[in-house]
């Protein structure tokens, strides 16, 4: 019998960018897992498991106290987007430390968040809700253009886009409708005033109210009008870290969030943070992965240790930086050919992983008429001392990799 305290984990996601969660709890905590389908790449790092359908609250909430029955769980964490209200109620009806379900949701809905924040006065953007092009016309005249239209319960960027002129309007509102009609939440989009300028996150820990904000992720994205995110840089010696903290630990305050890891959008305008969204859980594209890799920092077992009801340790114990790029076709089409240079990854110290999320013969899709989903093909991560060097070895590494597709006769 295990002497090491049991935590309860939902939906451990896939092994390519959610397996160093998975890893890093193991390593500190015997892991119960719910998940949504047989265990396959997680068995050697679970003890125990149920299978249950995960967008069933009833069935997920009865699975969960299933295991709860056959083990002394100390605590309840997931660090999937689509199941933080779920999880929330788990932990509360099995009596274990847990935000309340309403705290989740205003984390899950931007309209939401978007009033916090007005009501905190965190600095953000004027936005309106929309069902219906004609309210959509009336919200993107009030906030003026360029607006952004997203849907407001959603994530990964999917149904988000820019409007420059009114007569872009109405396909830019469907195609914002399309992603929103995905949401099991709400439907409705979110018309909203552009934040010009670069975009950043926040990764930060919150323990009994208090917020430590353990470094800034710079990032890349795709070409407007979307906001497809193609890459990522995390500096443990970061400047930007002290001026954006603030912001973060403000906005995370105004929706409630006492406990727990976020992963905090910010935009800078004018040299100054102004609040996108706070997700109530770890960055995704492996964010976590390379916060550790720069500063030493265990994110997934911060998470665990919050959710048991205990302080993380936060200590730095590296000073450098990394780098993650998603590998991106040049246009849809059926994967033809994908290939790196052997010699080149043999000889590289620094290129950390490199990893092919689709196969031969796969489609990819690129938005507008895919998503992030549907349009990479892999991805690969690189180490150095600070963002410049990180940067030029993601563009020395890009030269190295071949990615061709063929576009349907």
């Amino acid at each position: 019998m295990s002497a090491r305290p049991q935590v309860l984990v939902v939906d451990p996601g896939d092994q390519s960018n959610r397996g160093y969660c998975l890893e890093q709890v193991a390593a500190s905590y015997d892991v119960v897992l719910l998940t949504g389908a047989q265990p396959s790449w997680e068995k050697p790092y679970i003890v125990d498991h149920a299978v249950a359908d995960l967008h069933d609250s009833s069935a997920l909430l009865a699975a969960g106290r299933a295991l709860a029955a056959r083990h002394d769980l100390a605590g309840v964490v997931t660090w999937s987007e689509w199941h933080l209200v779920a999880t929330a109620r788990l932990a509360r009806a099995l009596g274990l430390p847990a935000h309340s379900a309403e705290v989740m949701r205003a984390c899950r809905n931007k309209a939401t968040a978007r009033h916090l924040f007005a009501r905190h006065g965190v600095p953000s953007a004027a936005a309106m809700t929309a069902r219906f092009l004609p309210e959509a016309e009336l919200a993107a005249r009030t906030v003026g253009y360029p607006a952004v239209l997203k849907p407001t319960a959603f994530a990964g960027s999917i149904g988000v886009i820019r409007v420059d002129r009114p007569e872009e309007l109405p396909t830019a509102f469907a195609f914002a409708s399309a992603g929103a009609s995905r949401s099991r939440e709400d439907t409705a989009v979110l018309v909203e005033q552009y934040l010009d300028g670069p975009e950043i996150s926040v990764e930060c820990v919150t323990h009994h109210g208090v917020t430590t904000a353990v470094a800034v992720t710079r990032k890349s994205l795709g070409p407007a009008p979307r906001f497809s995110e193609t890459g990522h840089t995390v500096d443990a010696d970061d400047p930007l870290l002290a001026l954006v903290a603030p912001a973060a630990s403000a906005a995370i305050k105004a929706l409630g969030i006492t406990d727990g890891v976020q992963h905090v959008e910010i935009r800078l305008v004018d040299g100054r943070p102004r609040l996108i969204e706070v997700n109530a859980r770890l960055g995704g594209d492996l964010i976590g992965h390379l916060v550790c890799l720069a500063t030493g920092i265990d994110l997934p077992k911060a998470a665990a240790d919050l959710a048991c009801g205990h302080r993380p340790d936060l200590t730095p114990t590296r000073r450098g930086a990394a780098g993650i790029r998603m590998l991106y076709p040049a246009a849809s089409g059926t994967l033809t050919e994908q290939q790196v240079n052997q010699l080149f990854t043999a000889r590289t110290p620094w290129l950390e992983q490199l990893q092919w999320t689709r196969q031969i013969g796969d489609r990819l899709l690129l938005p507008p008429d895919g998503d992030l989903f549907t349009a990479r093909a892999g991805f690969y991560i690189v180490t150095g001392r600070d963002t410049a060097e990180v940067s030029a070895r993601l563009d020395t590494a890009a030269g190295e990799i071949t990615l061709t597709t063929q576009a349907a006769r």
